[in-house]
């Protein structure tokens, strides 16, 4: 006889304990990951940085930052969280929750930093997919360990950036550019 495992709710992920961990769910199971270490830091703050100049300079209306968690699938509750992602919000709209997720609330753009080691690329492949399914216009993927940054649009195209390139977030952010050596300055 087997018995059923019990699947978690986005009320369930916030009522976690915090362990210092990484937390996500994904269709109801919880999803647990080690904290990033500092070159994964960096590369998420290095083009963050960029991104958040960017919006800012343009008076875009983005809300942006790190670890934002996006409720995207719902019975079962999906709930990932990107290294750093780029939502669409109009000023003057309702308050964001101070804890929580707003189903509904999903990114243009996310950013996955890649770190050395890590093994699975169908992990990676499953995350960008995800994204794309849940309406995610561009997945951006640095690979710390090349020094690589892939983009995937939600049309399909796919596009490398290596170093001596230059970035660009089209179609989300038209006109944006960046060293990809300068996201790899450490």
């Amino acid at each position: 006889m087997t018995t059923a495992r019990k699947l978690l709710t986005a009320d369930d992920l916030l009522a976690l304990p915090d362990d210092g961990n990484r937390h996500e769910l994904v269709r109801g199971e919880l999803i647990t990951m080690p904290p990033p270490g500092i070159a994964h830091a960096v590369v998420t703050g290095q083009l963050g940085g960029h991104v958040w100049h960017f919006i800012r300079a343009n008076d875009l209306d983005f809300i942006a930052g790190p670890e934002a968690a996006a409720y995207v699938e719902q019975n079962p509750d999906t709930v990932r969280a990107a290294d750093y992602a780029l939502i669409p919000y109009r000023r003057g709209v309702d308050s964001l929750p101070e804890r929580g997720y707003v189903p509904g609330l999903i990114p243009a753009l996310v950013v996955e930093v890649i770190s050395p080691g890590y093994r699975s690329a169908v992990a990676v492949d499953d995350r960008i997919q995800m994204w794309l399914d849940a309406g995610v216009k561009l997945v951006v993927v640095a690979h710390i360990d090349t020094q690589e940054i892939v983009t995937h649009r939600d049309d399909g195209a796919v596009q490398s950036f290596i170093m001596g390139d230059t970035l660009i977030l089209d179609p989300v952010l038209p006109g944006f550019t960046c060293p990809v050596d300068d996201i790899f300055a450490y």
